[in-house]
């Protein structure tokens, strides 16, 4: 029996084989990532995709963090590197935010309404905001250098979705001890299962005061204006 082999000119191999690599670099694969703490899931963690061994464009956004019953919402946002975010005070008191996060150091002076320009984050890393105003308000802006990222839900669980090949994947919490602490792990896609991280956090802080304590603080810390 002859078996039949179709022959390519030199140049006609050559674009066939680069084609092929294209396809197979730009299949996209699905991955599963399920976060827990003591076998418990962990909601509202930041979970990252980091390409190994090659760059990830990422593309900055848009974002907003408000100010609503003396909290930030979101208390979590998770924004690309160079993304503009704007801090809105929904409340009728006035508010003071600020970070002395390595990653980005910004203060807002005393205000209401909505600032007019947005606060650029162009470094990667882990961003704690404050009011200097109530101490117990606490939010959270983490830039990621990466397109493929998520924040899990009440499940623990997150779905990303990032082309074939090496990467490293790893997760924030607001309590890990430090930044270094999230568990880290290499992976490539696809993968057979799903993978899993697990996180050893702090005990979560105490709950807030009364609305009645919280509405006498911001009486004395708010006085009103003439």
């Amino acid at each position: 029996m002859v078996v039949g082999v179709r022959l390519f000119p030199c140049g006609a191999r050559l674009a066939l084989a680069m084609g092929l690599a294209l396809s197979c670099s730009s299949a996209i694969a699905a991955l599963r990532v399920e976060v827990r703490s003591g076998g418990q899931p962990v909601e509202s963690a930041v979970v990252t995709l980091t390409p190994l061994g090659r760059a990830a464009a990422v593309t900055p956004i848009n974002a907003v963090m408000d100010q609503v019953g003396s909290e930030f919402k979101p208390r979590v946002l998770v924004v690309t590197k160079g993304s503009r975010v704007r801090f809105p005070n929904s409340d009728v008191i006035r508010h003071q935010v600020y970070s002395f996060s390595a990653a980005k150091r910004f203060e807002l002076p005393l205000y209401t309404g909505t600032p007019p320009e947005p606060v650029v984050f162009d470094s990667a890393g882990v961003v704690t905001l404050g009011c200097n105003i109530h101490d117990w308000m606490k939010g959270y802006v983490v830039v990621v250098d990466t397109p493929h990222y998520a924040l899990s839900g009440s499940d623990g669980g997150v779905q990303l979705d990032a082309p074939v090949g090496e990467y490293l994947l790893t997760a924030w919490h607001e309590r890990l001890p430090t930044v270094d602490a999230a568990p880290k792990q290499t992976i490539t896609l696809p993968m057979a299962g799903p993978a899993t991280l697990e996180l050893t956090l702090a005990a979560p802080p105490p709950p807030r005061g009364t609305d009645r304590l919280r509405a006498l603080q911001d009486r004395f810390r708010n006085p009103p204006r003439d």
